[in-house]
């Protein structure tokens, strides 16, 4: 039994680390400055929430045996210095994470988009085939307790690899922790332009990503992607090098059917990216010794994860679907929106994206959307005008916003309510309506859309 103390326990994937921490045995503190659902009732629920909010240095004492350090404390947090001063271990969550299995085999999921599916993919294949895994993955996924689980027991470790910074101390990439014996990417394409300015230095970092793949290694990386391959082509690193591609797959009567080696395998995700993401776990599986027939087989009863096109509504008689996705950076909303308009080619597609990111909100990166709406045929989108007071921005002009997205018929919104009472006026039978945001739409649900359909 160890004491883990949190700071900033409750980030989205912090809190479930202390959570399953908890249920280890172990003695778990932490604090936050804000919390919100559903860490909140998460926490509340084991007994873990803060009786306030806030940053207590007192809570810091000698008989701590680790701190686990989230991104969103800052360097000066009081609880840190007071750790700091005491001589207290500290850990950020990737460090601890790695110490976790640094005798395990490591399979680490990188990319600018699709990591938190290939994650899901992986982890699902290997359970149906009766492996025995640890993980850390960027969603709650069915099946699955928590969104991190670790043990003394399980030979490998599957690691959602954020390229995000690891903490307030260390400046570098969450995934150059890990030290992956497979790795795969997904893509590359900018992101985060808060912390990496520069598409250059934003690609530095992948290479450095590669750079830390074990001797005798994998490197699985989408073969489709020209940057990726550039990139790979040039480094030339000495370990074993798999490109992948899409699986074949057609759609019949609204079901999508994996296509391999003439065989077919019905599936319940779609779009083109999400054959691709299959593939990248396919080969991930080989590599661990599954057989081809066991890998595609468990892909059949694959449910996709939380917020990657969840269907949260359908009415097959009026053929009415809703689906949210957490898409915000501008290749995940391209790819999303013509996955949706692949599935569904004879309905109507009512795209809803709200700008939340920092990054999203960043005058000079929102050009990057530039027609990743395009595939649908009414488009909307929000601006929470909260969220934008939080990140100290200043209101965006519809023009200049329509301009970047370059498409005129765009519709902008920073009213929840207007923005409900628009899609109800666009549903109809024979529609999709995709809702894509990584806040919450100004707290717009399913239930509040379909009230009057």
């Amino acid at each position: 039994m160890q004491h883990y103390h949190f700071i900033a326990i409750g980030g989205a994937v912090m809190h479930q680390l202390a959570s399953h921490l908890k249920n280890q045995g172990n003695i778990i503190t932490g604090s936050d400055d804000a919390i919100f659902d559903p860490a909140k009732t998460n926490l509340e629920r084991l007994g873990l929430l803060p009786e306030k909010e806030g940053w207590f240095p007192e809570k810091i004492t000698n008989d701590i045996d680790a701190i686990i350090l989230g991104m969103h404390a800052k360097e000066d947090n009081p609880e840190l210095v007071k750790a700091r001063e005491l001589g207290l271990k500290i850990y950020s969550f990737p460090e601890f994470v790695f110490e976790q299995c640094k005798n395990k085999t490591r399979i680490a999921v990188a990319g600018s988009h699709g990591k938190t599916s290939i994650t899901s993919m992986i982890m699902h294949m290997l359970r149906i085939n009766k492996k025995e895994f640890d993980y850390l993955v960027g969603a709650k996924l069915e099946g699955f307790d928590f969104m991190v689980k670790t043990s003394e027991s399980a030979p490998l470790m599957v690691i959602e690899a954020d390229e995000y910074l690891t903490s307030p101390l260390d400046l570098r990439s969450k995934f150059l922790h890990y030290q992956p014996h497979i790795a795969i990417i997904s893509g590359i394409a900018w992101d985060h332009i808060n912390v990496f300015p520069t598409y250059a230095s934003y690609l530095d970092t992948f290479r450095k990503f590669i750079s830390s793949i074990l001797p005798d290694g994998f490197l699985i990386y989408n073969g489709d992607d020209e940057e990726l391959v550039k990139m790979v082509d040039e480094l030339k690193p000495a370990i074993t090098l798999i490109p992948y591609y899409p699986f074949s797959f057609k759609s019949e009567n609204d079901n999508s059917i994996l296509i391999n080696d003439g065989k077919e395998y019905g599936v319940n995700i779609f779009g083109s990216h999400n054959f691709s993401n299959l593939k990248a776990a396919y080969e991930t599986g080989k590599i661990l010794g599954l057989t081809e027939e066991s890998i595609l087989l468990s892909f059949e009863t694959f449910q996709g994860a939380a917020k990657r096109l969840e269907k949260i509504y359908d009415d097959k008689e009026k053929r009415i679907t809703l689906f949210k996705d957490f898409a915000h950076a501008p290749s995940k909303v391209k790819a999303t929106v013509n996955a949706v308009r692949e599935r569904y080619s004879d309905r109507k597609i009512i795209a809803v994206f709200e700008l939340h990111t920092y990054s999203s909100l960043q005058e000079n990166f929102i050009t990057q959307y530039g027609h990743s709406l395009d595939a649908a045929d009414i488009k909307f989108l929000y601006l929470d005008e909260e969220a934008l007071k939080i990140k100290n921005k200043q209101d965006m002009d519809e023009e200049w916003l329509k301009e970047q997205f370059g498409d005129r018929t765009i519709i902008v919104f920073k009213k929840a309510q207007e923005l409900k009472k628009h899609i109800q006026k666009e549903i109809s039978a024979n529609s999709v309506v995709l809702l894509m945001s990584s806040g919450n739409l100004g707290g717009l649900k399913a239930e509040d859309i379909i009230e009057k359909n």
